[in-house]
């Protein structure tokens, strides 16, 4: 009797509880949060710590060769106005001259890197996505620019190496909804009475 009882104990400590299942967030929910933002809440100030915690995730991912070439630049309220003119946001959209004023994000990471060869894009790749994902996960946004002159940014911040994307994070503030799409359609996002709209091949025509 008291292996049983101890083994029922273990297992009802093991189970996840009624309220972990109602709470916990799933990758996939992660997923489709993390959208690109291009407008934010003012109002939201993202601070240094918050900054740190989203990097910190690059001490976790897996990186090529685990040679660990990323080096990441952090981007406050104060220098924030300094980095903005740098940046192009909504290459699909030029007319609409994005951000809109008053929207900008106030926050930025800059990932620099010690090389650039195709193992430090890999990592690039990695590290983006799972800051994006932190910072979802956290309930802020953020977005992915390489629209930038990396000779600018190299002077105006003094980097010791050469920036290759620039994370914009913040609250954002814009209605973004996927739309499902056929591989031979037009893959562009657009807009259309105030909400977002990011096309997604289907699985279907994903698979080979």
């Amino acid at each position: 009797m008291a292996d049983n009882y101890l083994e029922k104990k273990m297992e009802a400590y093991l189970a996840p509880s009624q309220t972990t299942r109602k709470t916990k967030t799933s990758l996939k929910q992660l997923l489709r949060k993390n959208r690109s933002h291009r407008g934010y809440d003012p109002k939201v100030v993202v601070r240094k710590e918050h900054l740190l915690d989203i990097v910190s995730v690059a001490t976790l991912i897996p990186q090529a060769c685990n040679q660990q070439h990323l080096r990441f630049k952090l981007i406050t309220r104060e220098q924030a106005p300094q980095l903005l003119p740098m940046l192009k946001f909504g290459a699909a959209l030029p007319e609409l001259h994005l951000p809109f004023p008053g929207t900008a994000p106030e926050a930025f990471i800059i990932i620099c890197g010690q090389s650039e060869t195709k193992l430090t894009y890999m990592d690039l790749g990695i590290a983006a996505q799972s800051m994006l994902l932190r910072a979802t996960e956290m309930g802020l946004n953020g977005i992915c620019i390489g629209a930038f002159s990396k000779e600018q940014l190299m002077e105006a911040f003094d980097l010791k190496y050469p920036p290759l994307l620039v994370l914009a994070i913040g609250k954002g503030i814009e209605d973004i909804r996927l739309t499902t799409i056929r591989s031979d359609e037009d893959h562009r996002y657009y807009r259309q009475d105030g909400i977002h709209y990011v096309p997604k091949v289907c699985l279907d025509d994903l698979l080979l």
